[in-house]
């Protein structure tokens, strides 16, 4: 399979997997759900301490409710995106993220308007994608929008946000440059302005996908080279102040996590990456957080073919981060 159509693959993986926001369409709501009978892709999970609640959210627009994180209930529609806006009336909604910053709850979610193109580059037509954030004063909800129509360029589709409050004490939105517009995905950054209403100046790239020693695929010519998909980023510190991100790629077809560290503790890096993935294979675009008795947990989903239907769905392991580096332990 050449270059082109492993790329086109990967795309309709990510489709199969895409939740559509419809106005008129409710999901099917249900109550004392176990969390690995949810089909979710992208899981973030919110230990709320203000409603002693967790809520998860992914790609699709929908949260999930629990007070132990065994039964779940949902989903509830929460993302309120302005139809009239660039996303057009019917975007589709990846990989949410919620933060709770300065007494708010904080929407990070991409959108994509497919009725629009933006480029095309090696005969793939690249849709109107981008990050962006809605705010909410409750952690369930509704997420509407509130600043700056605009938070990345319109000419550069871009996935799966992040937050990030630095050593500096200003506000980061983290960000990827999808790969199939540049065939080197990349993460970046972007200072966000007081309150979250936008961003300013401009983005500064991390690193880059082909920086993995642990990412994999074929090139035209047969040869192993590394991966060019960037996906997922995630940041954290360790107990000893280690600032650590976590990321997504594969290893040829196989959907999987890696680990950089920042050699000088900010943002700015230089970016070391892991040699090795941090988790077993089939499972990716995870997160860090701690449960309400202090214990840290990552969220990620399982990624694998069932009959030629692509399933995802979130799990949960115990991970310890005593030292400079985080150790991934057993399922929860």
């Amino acid at each position: 399979m050449n270059a082109v159509k492993r790329s086109l693959a990967t795309v309709i993986i990510v489709l199969c997997c895409t939740v559509v926001y419809a106005q008129n369409r409710q999901p099917v709501f249900r109550e004392n759900v176990d969390l690995d009978s949810i089909r979710l892709s992208d899981p973030f999970i919110l230990a709320d301490k203000n409603t002693s609640t967790y809520y998860m959210t992914g790609t699709g627009g929908l949260l999930w409710k629990s007070k132990d994180l065994r039964k779940w209930t949902g989903p509830y529609v929460v993302a309120k995106p302005d139809t009239a806006s660039w996303m057009g009336p019917r975007p589709a909604i990846w990989a949410a993220e919620i933060h709770y910053y300065n007494g708010r709850y904080f929407y990070f979610a991409t959108f994509t308007n497919r009725n629009v193109k933006i480029d095309t580059v090696k005969g793939n037509a690249i849709e109107r994608r981008a990050c962006h954030i809605l705010v909410s004063d409750k952690a369930e909800g509704p997420y509407v929008p509130f600043g700056d129509p605009v938070y990345l360029p319109a000419n550069k589709p871009t996935l799966d946000a992040t937050f990030w409050v630095d050593k500096d004490g200003k506000p980061y939105m983290i960000y990827c440059h999808e790969w199939l517009q540049n065939w080197n995905g990349t993460v970046e950054k972007i200072a966000l302005k007081p309150g979250l209403t936008g961003t300013f100046g401009e983005p500064t790239i991390l690193f880059r996908a082909k920086e993995s020693p642990w990412s994999k695929e074929r090139d035209d010519s047969g040869r192993t080279v590394a991966n060019k998909v960037t996906d997922g980023p995630f940041l954290f510190r360790t107990k000893t102040g280690k600032l650590g991100m976590i990321w997504t790629s594969w290893v040829f077809d196989v959907y999987t996590q890696g680990v950089a560290y920042s050699g000088s503790g900010t943002l700015n890096g230089p970016w070391i990456q892991e040699q090795q993935p941090i988790t077993p294979p089939n499972f990716g675009h995870g997160m860090l957080f701690r449960n309400f008795e202090g214990k840290l947990l990552m969220v990620l989903h399982s990624h694998y073919n069932n009959n030629g239907r692509y399933i995802r769905v979130p799990h949960l392991f115990e991970v310890d981060d005593s030292g400079d580096k985080i150790i991934i332990g057993k399922a929860f």
